[in-house]
């Protein structure tokens, strides 16, 4: 987290766990098509629980990418304002995949250091069991989902650039065939 940071835009998800490494993924083409501008910080974050805060305090804006639960077919993208997310009370965290976000952001409000504009960018999953890979579903989904970060930034004034020649994502956690974790 050196430099400046205005905006924040956080990849979170298990890479190890299917679909939930939407996140991630979503991060790594985003790095691999564009170059940001200096205050515009691109991070992947795993499952951080509440060492998110530092993460998403002193920001003018937050954009989070991430699966969510939704009534909806896997692979929707679901986009969700700061008001929408804090709407209910934070629950238990009931496994490793949730990342404490709720907490994060009601954390960093009560210090007086939220984010004045929090999007997070949602994907339906369709499996979040052990196992390396994104379903189809949700792999279709990576770059209507970076489409929309990429336009978040537009619309706060940041445009990202179009890299001249994109390099590859850099998904090592699908490309080095983690052991016991087949790709589906």
């Amino acid at each position: 987290m050196s430099g400046p940071r205005s905006i924040g835009v956080v990849g979170l998800g298990n890479v190890l766990m299917g679909d939930d490494a939407f996140g991630p993924w979503v991060v790594q083409v985003l790095l691999a098509e564009h170059v940001f501008a200096e205050d515009v910080a691109v991070n992947d974050l795993g499952t951080p629980g509440l060492d998110l805060v530092p993460w998403v305090t002193n920001l003018e804006a937050l954009i989070l990418v991430d699966t969510v639960r939704s009534e909806a077919p896997p692979g929707t993208i679901r986009l969700y304002r700061r008001d929408d997310i804090l709407k209910h009370p934070p629950q238990p965290r009931l496994s490793p995949h949730d990342p404490g976000l709720k907490e994060a952001l009601l954390t960093a409000e009560f210090a007086g250091q939220a984010p004045r504009e929090v999007l997070l960018v949602g994907a339906v999953p369709e499996r979040t069991e052990m196992g390396v890979g994104l379903s189809p579903a949700v792999q279709g989904a990576v770059s209507p989902a970076a489409l929309e970060v990429l336009r978040e930034l537009e619309r706060l004034g940041r445009a990202a650039t179009r890299r001249d020649t994109p390099t590859k994502p850099q998904v090592w956690w699908e490309e080095s065939g983690v052991e016991g974790h087949p790709r589906s």
